[in-house]
C-alpha cells in the first residue's frame, strides 16, 4: 500500500489550504498519493475560495484513493459539526479533528495505508474542546497504547536532523526533570530510527550539551558533566557511535553538519531554533519509535493565512515525501 493519510489538523488553520496546493502540485513528482481524511464539502468550499481547480471526490477506502489520485483530491468524508471560518476556530470541531487522527492510525494499524501525516492541530483550541494530551505525539502513543512504547519527536530537512530530548516544557522543567536514562533511551531509539527509516547503516549522534559551552568542565553548570556525558558514554557502550556533550553555539554550522547523522537536543528551543533558521518552510516533523510511519508539517495553524491563498505547501510535499519515504525504507529493511 503506498497510498498515505492525511489529516484534517485545525479546520480553521492552513491545513486545508496547503493540502489542496500540494495535490495541485502532483505532477512534479515529488507529491506521493494520499487520501484526506476531512470534511469534503468544507474543501470543496474552500477550494472555490482560493480559486483552485481541485475536483474533491469522497472514496470509501484508501485503496479507492489510490486510483483516482490522478484526477481528484481523494477524501474520507469526516464531518464537521459547525461550519467553519477561515482564521476562526471553534472548539465544537474538536472532536472531528480528534476523529480524524484516530482513523488514520486505524488505517495504518490495520495497513491500509502506508503512513499518516498529520497536518497541524492549535493545542489551546483542543485543549477547550476537551483534548487532554499535551500534542500530536502523545495522542498518538496513547492511542496505540503499548507498553513501553516511547515515542520521539524528531525535526528534520536536508540538511539537518535533531531530536530533543525534553520537549513541550517550560525551560526550568525541562532542566529539572533531564535524565541521563531518558538521553540514553531517546538517543537508542534515535539511532535505531536512523538505520531503518533512513537507511543510515551507521549512524552518527551529536549530543548537545545543556549549558553555554557544555558546561566549561563544571565552571557553568554541572549537568553536562554528571547527566549529560555520562548518557553518551552509556550510548557508546551500547554500540552507537554516540560523541558529546558539544557546545550547541557550534553544532549547527554547515561544517559541523558534516560530522553528524542527527543531533540530540536537551530542551526545545536548542532544537527548533536551528532547524527553523536552516529551512523554515521545508522542515518535517518525524515521530520516531512508533509501530507506524507519521510525519507533521514543522509548522503551526497559521491562522492569519488561512483562507487568504499566502500559504505554501513546502512543509507539507516535504511531509508527504518523507512519509513515503520512511515505509519505504522499513518495508525494505532486513537488519
Amino acid at each position: 500500500m503506498t497510498v498515505l493519510a492525511l489529516t484534517m489538523g485545525e479546520p480553521a488553520g492552513i491545513g486545508g489550504d496547503i493540502a489542496l496546493r500540494a495535490w495541485s502540485e502532483r505532477s512534479t513528482g515529488a507529491v506521493p498519493s494520499f487520501v484526506m481524511i476531512d470534511d469534503a464539502g468544507r474543501l470543496r468550499l474552500l477550494a472555490d475560495r482560493l480559486g483552485l481547480d481541485a475536483p474533491i471526490r469522497e472514496v470509501s477506502s484508501p485503496a479507492e484513493a489510490g486510483a483516482v489520485f490522478a484526477t481528484a483530491l481523494p477524501v474520507l468524508h469526516q464531518p464537521l459539526p459547525v461550519a467553519v471560518e477561515p482564521g476562526k476556530p471553534d472548539p465544537a470541531n474538536v472532536p472531528a479533528v480528534k476523529a480524524a487522527i484516530e482513523r488514520a492510525v486505524a488505517l495504518a494499524l490495520a495497513g491500509e495505508v502506508a503512513g499518516l501525516v498529520t497536518n497541524p492541530i492549535h493545542k489551546h483550541v483542543m485543549y477547550r474542546g476537551g483534548f487532554a494530551f499535551p500534542g500530536h505525539t502523545e495522542f498518538l502513543a496513547a492511542l496505540l497504547d503499548r507498553p513501553g512504547l516511547r515515542e520521539v519527536m524528531m525535526l528534520a530537512c536536508p540538511q539537518l536532523r535533531v531530536v530533543p530530548v525534553t520537549i513541550h516544557l517550560g525551560l526550568a522543567e525541562a532542566i529539572r526533570t533531564l535524565t541521563r536514562a531518558d538521553i540514553v533511551e531517546i538517543g537508542r531509539i534515535t539511532a535505531r530510527a536512523l538505520e531503518v527509516d533512513f537507511a543510515i547503516s551507521r549512524p552518527r549522534l551529536a549530543v548537545a550539551g545543556l549549558n553555554p559551552h557544555a558546561g566549561e568542565g563544571g565552571s557553568m553548570g554541572r549537568e553536562d558533566e554528571d547527566v549529560v556525558g555520562p548518557a553518551v558514554a552509556d550510548l557508546r557502550a551500547m554500540g552507537i557511535d554516540a560523541f558529546g556533550p558539544l557546545p550547541s553555539d557550534t553544532l549547527f554550522h554547515p561544517r559541523a553538519r558534516q560530522g553528524y547523522d542527527a543531533a540530540l537536543c536537551m530542551y526545545h528551543d536548542q532544537a527548533l531554533i536551528p532547524i527553523k533558521t536552516i529551512d523554515f518552510d521545508g522542515g518535517v516533523n518525524v515521530t520516531l519509535g512508533l509501530p507506524l510511519v507519521r510525519t507533521s508539517p514543522d509548522h503551526g495553524t497559521a491562522f492569519d493565512l488561512a483562507g487568504t491563498g499566502r500559504s505554501r505547501p513546502d512543509s507539507l510535499i516535504a511531509a508527504l515525501s518523507m512519509a513515503a519515504a520512511i515505509a519505504a525504507n522499513r518495508a525494505g529493511y532486513h537488519g
